[in-house]
């Protein structure tokens, strides 16, 4: 009955991504998000100040807005940031090493289809306690790509509650402080994606899962005795596809890689897809996961994979090894956290990790610097530069060209953004 129940429900949840998608390369339950395209405008964030004309805060005050960015820094904010419905936050437009916000986190409760790319969100220990480096508590169609996330006072990346068709794809969700120290809950019966993303230095909840979840092409390092992937713990129905991950284990894993199933929990894992190297050796030489208890806890295998929307591209355990190395994260042009936590703990394979009660540690150091750049020269300020709308024959003297839809479906603002990244 149960079983019923949930899969009747899955039927509003999108099986398959069909028409436009919110940018190229889009891919799980939120790839249908729209942001700003539908009657919006574009707003151009110019100063790194909390709040004011120009600043990122006001930006994603109102609705319909495609948000790009001419300064690039640390942004430290006092209050939460709260994001608005329809927003495209564009942080791939930013120059120098882009944009990183910094202090109490920020909040996608009810910011339904927003499309969030190349930025980070570091919380840090002037955040309020028992509070989550990102937050969503309602809402529908949002998508995190290549998004950098940490120091989390109570959950880094967080979702619970009326929650359905979220997207986190290529990102970081690293070093929740401790003493809670999570990477994150994600409980929800809407359908959460998470593809190609690192879970690194959080002791615990790497992520803890109810409800519907695709985990597929991730990396999880270092976690703590709080457990790695957490199936369920609960008297909820989970159903889980948990497809050719790579669990790492580093210096402060001591339990393994799937914790806390149970008959609640129903897992298709692909047979032998996923991947764990427990050694600790420094070299990437583990095995593959059977299907057996052993390894995943007292989750109910499942025969069958769970249809949901599919990854763009699946790769094997050992290829999103690679591939988050080279590209998760806020990687247009890493900050040295991001990099400090690919290539000394990550590229270690077990040998370098820590979990950490403070970002100003000498191993982190804080979120900075940030090299700001030089942005384009755009003469009508319509966020596209004068360059690049010359050579694609739109008016660099005319600011309504901007938002106008192009022949593929996308503005032509948001051809100009998505250009500035790999499609995957």
């Amino acid at each position: 009955m149960g079983v019923k129940i949930v899969l009747s429900a899955l039927a509003t949840l999108l099986p398959f991504v069909v028409g436009l998608t919110s940018f190229p390369g889009a891919d799980g339950f939120g790839a249908i998000s729209v942001g700003g395209r539908s009657g919006g405008s574009v707003y151009i964030v110019t100063n790194l100040n909390d709040s004011g004309s120009g600043s990122f805060r006001d930006a994603v005050s109102a609705s319909n807005r495609i948000v790009v960015f001419r300064v690039g820094g640390i942004i430290t904010i006092g209050d939460r940031v709260v994001i608005s419905p329809n927003i495209y936050i564009a942080g791939q437009t930013a120059p120098g090493q882009g944009i990183t916000v910094y202090g109490n986190g920020v909040s996608y409760s009810n910011a339904h289809n927003t499309i969030t790319r190349y930025i980070r969100y570091r919380m840090g220990t002037g955040g309020d306690s028992g509070k989550d480096g990102i937050t969503i508590a309602d809402g529908h169609n949002m998508i995190f790509d290549h998004i950098s996330a940490s120091w989390g006072r109570d959950e880094t990346f967080s979702i619970n509650g009326d929650v359905t068709n979220i997207t986190i794809s290529n990102s970081i969700i690293a070093q929740g402080l401790e003493t809670h120290s999570c990477g994150g809950l994600i409980q929800t019966d809407g359908g959460v994606s998470i593809f190609r993303t690192l879970y690194i230095d959080n002791k615990t909840r790497n992520p803890k899962v109810k409800g519907v979840n695709d985990f597929t092409n991730n990396v999880v390092y270092n976690w703590g005795g709080g457990g790695g992937y957490i199936a369920g713990d609960s008297d909820g129905a989970s159903y889980a596809n948990i497809i050719s991950n790579a669990f790492i284990s580093g210096p402060s894993t001591s339990v393994h890689p799937v914790t806390r199933g149970n008959a609640n929990f129903r897992a298709y894992v692909a047979g032998k897809s996923n991947y764990y190297d427990p050694d600790q050796d420094g070299n990437l030489d583990g095995v593959y996961m059977p299907d057996t208890t052993e390894y995943f806890s007292d989750v109910v295998f499942s025969t069958t994979q769970f249809d949901y929307p599919r990854p763009y591209k699946l790769l094997n355990a050992t290829e999103a090894v690679a591939y988050v190395i080279a590209n998760a994260g806020a990687s247009k042009s890493r900050d040295k956290v991001d990099t400090y936590l690919i290539n000394t703990e990550l590229k270690s394979y077990g040998k370098v990790g820590a979990l950490i009660s403070d970002e100003n540690t000498a191993t982190i150091g804080g979120p900075g610097p940030i090299t700001g750049g030089t942005a384009p020269t755009d003469t009508d300020n319509d966020g596209i530069p004068d360059a690049w709308e010359t050579a694609n024959g739109l008016n660099p003297n005319d600011a309504s060209d901007s938002m106008k839809i192009a022949s593929n479906g996308y503005t032509n603002l948001e051809n100009y953004v998505n250009s500035l990244v790999p499609t995957w």
